[in-house]
């Protein structure tokens, strides 16, 4: 079973991201929203750094444009709201972490 992880907080607002990566699998997928997208800054990389799985990352780019954010993690995909309803319809499992 596959799952799509969900993720609106910063690292420093909660341990969801750090939780989330620890729960991760072969085959998941990591989706940033809300302020979860300041993740993708340079500052947070080590987080990424550790994840063991095999783990597709996605940001919400209209977060990202609304906080102003530029200089992003590479790793991730940028996608709307239409390619949100995607990845939810594509993975057997969401989990939003708070």
């Amino acid at each position: 079973m596959t799952t799509l992880h969900v993720i609106n907080k910063t690292p420093s607002e909660s341990s969801a991201l750090r939780d989330s990566l620890i729960a991760m699998s072969d085959g998941d997928a990591l989706l940033l929203i809300e302020n979860g997208v300041y993740a993708t800054l340079p500052a947070y990389s080590e987080h990424f750094s550790r994840l063991t799985a095999n783990v597709q990352c996605y940001l919400l780019t209209d977060d990202a444009q609304a906080r102003g954010l530029n200089d992003l993690n590479q790793d991730f995909c940028g996608i709307d709201y239409d390619g949100f309803v995607e990845l939810s319809c594509r993975y057997s499992k969401v989990v939003s972490w708070f």
